[in-house]
């Protein structure tokens, strides 16, 4: 029987492991001897130290204390130390992992929606026809929907990216009035508000904050660029009662068994975490 091989510490674990020590060993150095020579200052002379600088306070209360009387006194100020640089390192990964979201957002907003088109699909963009009208039918399939669903789990899988609505696999500006006549609001705003709603019935309402519309006219035909954020937590695709795993690869979006999800899960969520 193979054993099991021995699990890994996630390294943001790692990173406020090592914060925590290191500001315990601070709150010791520092904030222990600190405290200290404002102890002296302010109550010298209401208690008679007779030490005339801090010192010789600091080095009489070494020799007369025993080291097990400092103990809890260190303690207290380590677990001080640990607890306040665990918070300052949690708040800074905090603010990177934010501007690294906004840098990331504008990089991917101010890219030319003609020469990506002109560039055709790749790992980080890919083409729809229609959100529900099918093409081939000439009537409306709600069907499809789960079509774009998957290609917007894919990216959040991966790096993230653009869909764009509207425009065929072939790179021909098909736009989105079809798509928008069979909508209740027949406008942007209902086909903002179905997309909006796919994704939190399919992919929960956590991962409608990664997607953003926007409606950009190319050859006098609407079309929607759905901009999709990298995710930094798995995000699954709830078909039914399924709960199914999906990533974007090359200019494909490929559905990943247990093993493969839960390799690319530990791989590549752990290194973007750091």
């Amino acid at each position: 029987m193979k054993s099991r091989p021995p699990k890994q510490i996630s390294p943001f674990i790692r990173r406020l492991a090592f914060h925590g020590a290191l500001g315990a060993i601070l709150g010791v150095l520092l904030l222990h001897p600190l405290i200290t020579a404002v102890f002296f200052l302010e109550f010298k002379s209401q208690f008679d130290i007779p030490s005339e600088s801090i010192w010789d306070f600091a080095i009489t209360r070494l020799q007369t204390n025993a080291w097990f009387e400092l103990v809890p006194m260190n303690a207290i100020f380590a677990l001080i130390g640990a607890s306040f640089s665990i918070v300052i390192s949690a708040y800074s990964r905090t603010l990177d992992a934010q501007q690294r979201r906004v840098s990331w957002l504008e990089k991917e907003l101010d890219m030319n929606l003609l020469y990506l088109v002109d560039a055709g699909e790749s790992e980080c963009l890919e083409f729809k026809s229609s959100l529900r009208w099918d093409q081939r039918k000439q009537e409306s399939n709600k069907s499809l929907e789960m079509v774009v669903a998957k290609s917007i789990v894919g990216l959040m899988n991966h790096r993230g990216g653009s869909l764009i609505i509207g425009i065929d696999d072939d790179g021909q500006i098909i736009g989105i009035e079809a798509d928008c006549q069979t909508l209740r609001h027949k406008n942007t705003d209902g086909f903002e508000r179905a997309i909006m709603d796919l994704v939190r019935t399919t992919l929960g309402a956590h991962a409608c904050t990664l997607v953003h519309c926007q409606f950009p006219v190319i050859d006098d035909r609407q079309v929607c660029r759905i901009v999709v954020e990298k995710a930094y937590a798995p995000i699954y695709l709830q078909d039914g009662k399924v709960a199914r795993y999906f990533v974007r690869t090359g200019n494909s979006t490929r559905e990943l068994d247990a093993r493969e999800a839960q390799e690319h899960i530990t791989q590549g969520y752990h290194v973007e975490n750091q």
